[in-house]
């Protein structure tokens, strides 16, 4: 039996075949996990409930095994009928979570789009699919060098 902060057996596989520059998205209830996920990229399915588990939940105990070199989020639209008149809440949290990582808790953003093409890449190792309701939560990681 495991006793890390991080114990299942699937996230654990997939990130012990991942390397400096492979890339972890940890997605949200919306996200399309299996049409805009990458190649090699092996999905986990996590959410056993609406809002459970939520991304945070995910992104703490994930930080316990890897370190993060950059954060990549899917940018607000604009307009439409899923504009946001301020930045998501959920942002902040995630930026809280990772200020004592390489990034800093800085979170590079891209538009819906570009998210999408980045997140379904050659390098990313693993796509953990959440019970997250939020909309805006899902966050790119890419994996930094252990220090």
């Amino acid at each position: 039996m495991l006793k890390g902060q991080l114990i299942h057996p699937g996230i654990l596989n997939a990130l012990a075949k991942s390397g400096h520059g492979s890339k972890v998205l940890i997605s949200d209830g919306n996200y399309p996990h299996w049409t805009k996920r990458g190649p090699r990229a092996e999905v986990v399915y996590v959410g056993v409930s609406p809002g459970v588990p939520s991304v945070t939940d995910v992104l703490k105990p994930l930080l316990s095994v890897i370190q993060v070199e950059s954060a990549t989020i899917m940018d607000a639209a604009m307009s439409g009928p899923h504009a946001m008149p301020r930045d998501p809440e959920v942002w902040k949290e995630l930026a809280a979570i990772l200020k004592n990582t390489d990034c800093k808790g800085k979170l590079i953003k891209l538009e819906r789009f570009a998210f999408y093409e980045a997140a379904g890449g050659a390098d990313v190792c693993l796509t953990i699919a959440t019970g997250e309701q939020r909309i805006y939560a899902n966050v790119l990681l890419t994996i930094g060098v252990v220090k």
